[in-house]
């Protein structure tokens, strides 16, 4: 594994982990926009691993199907993907909820905390 994709694993359990105390401290919003970031960093790394052009972009969607593009497929569903997009700019600006139709509450984000470890094992085992 580059070193490089170990510092952008690294991170991504950083986000993780800052998730986690979020959500303990009832503070969902900033806990799925960590969610989000730790997904995608992950995604990120490996575009690093396996020497894919990374374009900025913090679309979860449009990260997947690159990937897909360069014969990298990870286990990341359209709905998981569309649900992780509608958290990014609501949840880091204040212009609402981060989700569309209701606020976030513990159940969403424990089971987006899991999403993302599940993702973050993946991806490391995919790059070793």
């Amino acid at each position: 594994m580059r070193e490089e994709t170990k510092n952008w694993i690294t991170y991504s359990e950083e986000n993780l982990e800052a998730a986690k105390i979020l959500l303990e401290s009832g503070l969902y919003n900033p806990c799925l926009q960590n969610i989000q970031q730790s997904i995608e960093k992950a995604l990120k790394s490996l575009f690093i691993e396996n020497e894919i052009s990374l374009k900025k972009t913090h679309n979860i969607m449009e990260l997947k199907t690159t990937l897909q593009n360069n014969n990298r497929s990870i286990e990341l569903t359209e709905d998981e993907c569309d649900f992780l997009d509608s958290i990014y700019l609501p949840s880091k600006y204040p212009i609402g909820s981060a989700l569309p139709y209701f606020h976030p509450d513990e159940k969403i984000c424990k089971d987006s905390i899991s999403l993302a470890e599940r993702i973050i094992n993946e991806v490391t085992n995919l790059v070793g």
